[in-house]
């Protein structure tokens, strides 16, 4: 695959998105509303048109947060989210190469969508009213359910909360959980030292040299920490807030949203259904159930309704897998996450796709 990777409108705009102040136990981070730039990128031309014009789809990611999107040594991207953007690419192109990735930080994320320089963001962020109604984009449904939580060392005496009154935490400047934070300590009159970071990896480091108490991380990356730090360190067992994690695209061009959340709708009804990159060509031979077939493209031309092929959800499954699939070979067995909710609501879990038919 050939990835590209291009760092500097990003980094320029990002001086004009996110404000950070920090002291007397408070730190907010503002988001900037939608700017003139982004209403003239809608009004042009389609999203799936230009796109197809490019050759590939521009994709927002992580570079630092292993497990979900992770830049190795040799210029590969491996995680999660990446391959959900494969799974979009298959959708689009048939092909999960037709990709270029562009890292960026938490500051710099939502301006890179606003602006144009990206086509979709798949990039741990969190859903909530703010970002949903005052930025300009559209979420997908949650593609991942997260929570905050606290990560000590395991001989610093901490075992909730109140235990960290005093105490430094480190957490990544421009995200929720920096808000999350400061909400949730001022709520409770516990008094704290933020020190705040551009991505997880600085995070993590200011943790295992001792230049803080404490960091505060969605609890899946608190799960990756531990499996790669050792004992040396525990996570806590507080939750303090709702971390739904979804896709996001500009808003104004409904075809192209619809694509990215079909996209997702199919991999959960592939986990839903137990059609797996092994066994969709014989589900494809045998079904007979109405709504398999039209899944696979062998009776509704839903792929016409999308502007894609027919067997856009058939090639996403053969090429990418299913959620589970996903979930399994980036998050499951390597980093040792449990699904938790992040599986079909038949098993128990929040993941619900939408019917195809």
């Amino acid at each position: 695959m050939k990835e590209r990777i291009l760092f500097v409108p990003a980094l320029l705009l990002a001086v004009l998105f996110t404000a950070v102040s920090c002291g007397g136990g408070k730190n907010q981070a503002t988001e900037t509303a939608p700017t003139d730039a982004a209403a003239s990128v809608s009004a042009g031309a389609s999203t799936l048109q230009t796109i197809k014009d490019r050759g590939y789809i521009v994709a927002g990611v992580n570079a630092t947060n292993q497990g979900f999107a992770f830049l190795e040594s040799d210029g590969s991207y491996n995680g999660f989210e990446i391959d959900l953007a494969k799974a979009l690419s298959v959708a689009v192109f048939g092909s999960p190469d037709k990709l270029e990735f562009r890292p960026l930080t938490s500051a710099e994320r939502f301006v890179a969508l606003q602006s144009g320089e990206i086509d979709v963001l798949i990039r741990t962020a969190t859903i909530n009213i703010t970002r949903d109604t005052q930025l300009g984009l559209d979420f997908t449904t949650p593609y991942f359910y997260d929570g905050q939580t606290f990560i000590v060392r395991a001989d610093a005496g901490v075992n909730r909360l109140e235990d960290l009154a005093g105490a430094s935490i480190a957490v990544i400047t421009g995200s929720t959980t920096e808000t999350n934070l400061a909400g949730v300590m001022a709520s409770r009159k516990i008094n704290y030292q933020p020190v705040t970071y551009k991505d997880f990896e600085e995070v993590k480091n200011a943790l295992v040299s001792g230049r803080v108490d404490a960091i505060s991380a969605d609890k899946s990356a608190a799960v990756v920490f531990l499996e790669q730090y050792g004992s040396g360190f525990k996570g806590l067992e507080e939750t303090i807030s709702k971390e739904p994690l979804g896709m996001a695209v500009r808003h104004g061009d409904s075809n192209w949203k619809d694509i990215v959340q079909w996209t997702l709708f199919a991999l959960f009804f592939g986990d839903e259904h137990n059609i797996t990159s092994a066994n969709i060509d014989q589900i494809k031979e045998s079904t007979t159930s109405p709504e398999i077939r039209n899944f696979l493209g062998l009776s509704l031309e839903h792929g016409t309704m999308l502007g894609l092929s027919n067997d856009w959800a058939y090639q996403v499954i053969k090429q990418a897998g299913n959620y589970g699939e996903i979930f399994d070979r980036t998050l499951g067995i390597p980093m040792h996450v449990t699904r938790g909710f992040n599986k079909p609501w038949s098993q128990g879990g929040l993941f619900y796709a939408n019917p195809f038919n």
